[in-house]
């Protein structure tokens, strides 16, 4: 395990089909679908993390915050603003583009930290520190992630994050050999849909990049099976 950045979960749920939003699944036969969402979030608790990581367009959902225009004269700092030193848990974002706007500095009680392409604007950083919102600015216009993410350990003090996206950003993360561990909440359902999103996506394929060995598979209630795998290279 890297001890230079965070230990990285990706945490998902799925239909055996690979759909990742249980709002189209068939429905379970003892009539608890809806506690499968409690299962995982139950899961999510029980491994300690010290926060989780999506992209743009899971955060987009979460956000809810207008563009706004920044106190005159605001201060900017680069490369990592800390707008709250005292917060115990995180919800970290990647947004390359800086399209995020927030209302609040958290989401849910956990602090937001958003991790932002070399090219960000002053006024966007601007923007996201009067909000209370933390960030990291890469060196480049593209974002360096393991640089990010030895940044999120070393000046925040996050040591485990659940990854928890879309199929892009977690295909993305496995291929630059960032992920530790894959914990999949398998439920009883199909989801059908021809556009399903499924857990990974990733242009190139992950073929040769990643193996997976697993750890653990434990029936829980509901007929749902939580199954475990260790992450490595290839």
């Amino acid at each position: 395990m890297p001890t230079d950045r965070p230990k990285i979960i990706c945490h998902m749920t799925s239909s055996l089909d690979g759909g990742l939003h249980p709002s189209r699944y068939t429905t379970s036969s003892d009539g608890t679908s809806k506690d499968w969402t409690a299962l995982y979030e139950q899961l999510h608790d029980s491994m300690d993390a010290d926060g989780w990581i999506v992209g743009r367009v899971t955060m987009a959902e979460m956000a809810k915050g207008d563009s706004a225009t920044a106190p005159a004269g605001a201060t900017v700092e680069r490369p990592v603003h800390i707008a709250n030193p005292a917060a115990e848990s995180y919800a970290v974002t990647v947004d390359r583009s800086a399209k995020l706007h927030f209302g609040a500095g958290d989401v849910g009680g956990d602090h937001v930290v958003v991790l932002l392409g070399g090219d960000v604007s002053d006024a966007h950083l601007a923007e996201l520190a009067a909000s209370g919102v933390s960030y990291v600015v890469s060196d480049a216009a593209e974002i360096d992630l393991p640089a990010a993410l030895a940044t999120l350990k070393r000046d925040f003090g996050i040591e485990t994050l659940l990854l928890e996206g879309g199929g892009g950003i977690n295909g993305t993360f496995l291929a630059a050999g960032l992920v530790d561990e894959l914990s999949v909440v398998m439920t009883p359902a199909l989801d059908g849909g021809s556009g399903a999103e499924s857990i990974v996506k990733f242009d190139d394929g992950l073929k040769g990049k990643v193996t997976l060995s697993l750890t653990g598979c434990e029936q829980l209630a509901h007929g749902v099976v939580h199954l475990r795998y260790a992450v490595a290279a290839a």
